[in-house]
């Protein structure tokens, strides 16, 4: 029987091992250090605001190693592979393999299995662990660290709170939890069903709606006939609630994958320029996971060569290109921000140009 080429032999078992146990320590080394500056910088706070040892420990810690994960795979993926596969180099391994018979391109299989390890741990994260985790985690800062930045669009708010119905404010207040100039329209086959106004309207928590003062409505007929409404006062219940108002920006961290496809859905249809948060955060979530296979395509071609200068070279260009893989992710971030790009391209771009550099790399890689 013919053996299958693509069948993991011993020597793919080898560098699978090898490739996962450095990541995996990798990763354990920086999350230590990681948390070490973290409570050497926070400690103050932990001790101002009396928080309780074992939230510290449960609450934000524990919650905050799989961000740390996540946030260092990438990097850690690079220093990974440039260090063990420059030490297989080093000791001529690389060489004799080649000499024995395999192809660059089939010495590439362990790593690649190895990389969908890392893109489905980062994967999995992304969509399941760390938005519960970064619930809980912004929940500890905002009561023992600090006040948690609140998104408060205040002046000339404009949203279409479902099809046909739109509702204008011109300022809010979050001293009294109101609004100034209340406007509500229902528009019906592009024709005015009502429009209600207001000078202002204050949340009301019994009704879960709003109080609307000095209200004057308008409502017309088929036929276009006006009949007006006013009053001191009314109550209505509308898709406009407190806590559009008070929208942290990060809270799209805290949402699993159904969660913020629902807000992006209905952020689009209201128009809210808040939006781009919510897309930048889903674009991430997908696009984190392939840099696994970018990042350990550029490593292997870089460090399977013996250098002169061994490790410490390999290492070097490593950390530069991965740091300015890393940097390039946040930055395309701005395109986004600024309109020049769609978040789903500008996400994206750094797996792309990375993409041509790592296929250059391996072009130039000893065959």
């Amino acid at each position: 029987m013919r053996n299958n080429p693509l069948k993991p032999k011993i020597l793919d078992w080898y560098i699978i091992k090898k490739f996962i146990s450095t990541f995996l320590m990798s990763i354990l080394i920086i999350t230590i250090i990681v948390i070490v500056f973290d409570i050497s910088e926070k400690i103050d706070n932990f001790v101002e605001h009396e928080a309780p040892l074992k939230e510290i420990i449960f609450e934000y810690y524990v919650n905050f190693i799989p961000n740390i994960l996540n946030m260092f795979s990438p990097l850690f993926v690079f220093i990974t592979v440039i260090f063990f596969t420059s030490k297989l180099a080093g000791n001529s391994e690389i060489i004799a393999m080649l000499s024995g018979g395999m192809s660059f391109r089939r010495l590439l299989l362990p790593y690649m299995i190895s990389a969908a390890f890392v893109a489905l741990l980062t994967f999995l994260l992304s969509l399941y662990v760390i938005p519960p985790a970064n619930y809980h985690r912004l929940e500890f800062e905002q009561k023992y660290v600090k006040a948690t930045t609140y998104y408060n669009s205040n002046r000339n708010i404009h949203y279409q709170l479902d099809p046909g119905t739109f509702v204008y404010v011109e300022s809010f207040s979050s001293w009294n939890n109101s609004v100034n100039r209340f406007t509500l329209e229902s528009v019906k086959d592009n024709r005015l069903v009502s429009k209600m106004t207001a000078t202002s309207a204050s949340w009301n928590e019994e009704i879960g709606g709003w109080t609307c003062k000095e209200y004057f409505i308008r409502n017309y007929d088929e036929r276009g006939f006006e009949t007006i409404e006013i009053g001191p006062q009314t109550d209505t219940i509308i898709g406009l609630t407190l806590e559009d108002f008070y929208r942290r920006k990060n809270v799209v961290e805290t949402l699993k994958i159904k969660d913020l496809n629902e807000l992006i859905a209905m952020q689009n249809m209201r128009g809210d320029k808040m939006v781009k948060y919510a897309l930048i955060e889903k674009n991430t979530r997908i696009a984190t996971p392939f840099s696994a296979f970018i990042l350990t395509l550029m490593g292997v071609a870089l460090s399977s060569r013996k250098r002169r200068g061994g490790l410490g070279i390999n290492i070097g260009i490593g950390v530069a290109l991965s740091f300015s893989y890393i940097l390039f992710m946040r930055f395309s971030e701005m395109f986004v921000y600024t309109g020049t790009l769609p978040p789903w391209l500008a996400i994206w771009l750094p797996n792309i140009i990375y993409s041509f550099i790592a296929f250059g790399l391996y072009r130039m890689a000893p065959k």
